[in-house]
């Protein structure tokens, strides 16, 4: 699988029922369990005091990630995502390197 740097941002739609919102997010915390046991979500981060989400993802390519990963996420239809394909770098220290 190849490795992708995702940026998401959820914006709730105005007007929305708290208790949905709700369970979208709890659904959301179980679907990213699932997703990271089947190794396509990788890491996961939340800038301090900010909203959006920055994660390392896998999937065979952009339309795979978008389609059959990301797309499955509970809160996707509230989503927008950047993403960037990665490559390795030769300098990477790979497992070896800092890890928070």
């Amino acid at each position: 699988m190849k490795e992708f740097l995702v940026e998401l941002t959820t914006t709730v739609p105005e007007g929305t029922n708290p208790a949905e919102v709700d369970r979208r997010r709890a659904a959301e915390a179980v679907r990213a369990k699932e997703l990271a046991s089947t190794g396509h979500l990788v890491r996961l981060w939340r800038p301090e005091g900010e909203l959006r989400s920055i994660g390392v993802w896998r999937a065979d390519d952009e339309a795979d990630l978008r389609e059959k990963v990301l797309g499955t996420l509970p809160l996707w239809p509230w989503m927008t995502a950047v993403v960037t394909a990665l490559q390795s770098h030769p300098n990477d220290p790979g497992p070896t390197g800092y890890t928070d």
